[in-house]
């Protein structure tokens, strides 16, 4: 009977342990999380204002790129928050529904990090390798068929990853070795098989962020052959190109990071680990605007434009 009782044991409430050490450690560690968290939020509300008052970038170039620094914000807002309780607060504990509603949120967030770069990707293809037929191509009728199937993929498969950890029974501890609900930080607590979890998220790693820089890569391969073949100088579309390039770069690297080290066994602290997915959330989340801001001649005038108008109105 005993047996039975252990075997149907579930834990409800969580632990996460992402930062531990003596509580001055913990509490020096939130002024510069909170800095950058600060920082974040705000280049990212002043690029969405930016695109968003300005008909002159209501093209679909900017529009994704407001898109883009919205997935950003909800990345951050979703786990950040909580982590800066903990440290300040030691507010450290999680139900599993909340767990499960995090993790939904924050992995959603992520897979359309991949998709809006994939969209940007297209849009430059359409822009430099059939320009005749561009607007034809981004219609919002004509780019839904682009926009609904990943949309779909994303959706389903996020949901099927969270829905299958959320039927395990937790009863080997309590306590995620993460800073903010991770998919696989989670399952590994379980008592049962996990081995559907782990297929089930690889699956939806190689079928989301994988396939979409994969279509990525390819995508700016057609568009540097088609701008090479045709001896003509298209600096200015180059140059978005680049931009997004650099975007896609940062994004991967700091992905990839964070999830071969919760996959792979190896000898980082269990701190050393939640500062590399800590600046996988945040390190994008700020650079992104600062390079579309510089980069993009576009908004670097809008920006400087509400800069002198800011000096001026302090000058009267």
């Amino acid at each position: 009977m005993q047996e039975y009782a252990v075997s149907n044991f579930s834990y409800t409430s969580f632990i996460l342990t992402g930062f531990s050490g003596p509580k001055e450690w913990r509490q020096l560690l939130f002024i510069p999380f909170l800095l950058i968290f600060l920082l974040s939020v705000a280049a990212n509300c002043v690029l969405m204002f930016i695109i968003v008052s300005h008909r002159s970038l209501h093209s679909p170039m900017y529009l994704l790129i407001c898109a883009m620094s919205f997935v950003d914000i909800s990345t951050i807002i979703f786990s950040v928050p909580n982590m800066l309780f903990s440290l300040l607060l030691s507010w450290n504990r999680i139900s599993l529904l909340g767990c499960l509603v995090q993790m939904f949120f924050i992995h959603i967030a992520g897979t359309f990090q991949s998709t809006i770069l994939l969209w940007m990707a297209l849009d430059r293809y359409f822009a430099i390798c059939t320009p005749l037929h561009y607007s034809e191509h981004m219609v919002f009728s004509a780019f839904l068929k682009f926009v609904i199937a990943p949309v779909l993929r994303n959706v389903i498969l996020i949901l099927l990853v969270v829905s299958l950890a959320g039927n395990l029974q937790y009863c080997q501890s309590n306590e995620i070795d993460h800073c903010f609900c991770e998919h696989m930080a989670l399952v590994t607590l379980a008592c049962g098989p996990i081995h559907v979890n782990n297929a089930v998220g690889l699956i939806t790693i190689f079928w989301i962020p994988t396939a979409d820089f994969l279509l990525i890569i390819v995508s700016y391969i057609k568009i540097f052959v088609s701008v090479f073949k045709s001896g003509k100088s298209s600096q200015k579309a180059l140059s978005t190109c680049i931009t997004h390039i650099m975007v896609m770069t940062v994004s991967i690297i700091f992905l990839l990071t964070a999830f071969l080290f919760y996959r792979i066994k190896n000898n980082l602290s269990s701190n050393s680990r939640a500062i590399i997915s800590v600046t996988y959330l945040l390190i994008p989340g700020c650079f992104n605007p600062i390079i579309y801001g510089i980069r993009t001649k576009e908004i670097r005038q809008q920006v400087m434009k509400k800069v002198r108008c800011g000096k001026v109105a302090r000058c009267k």
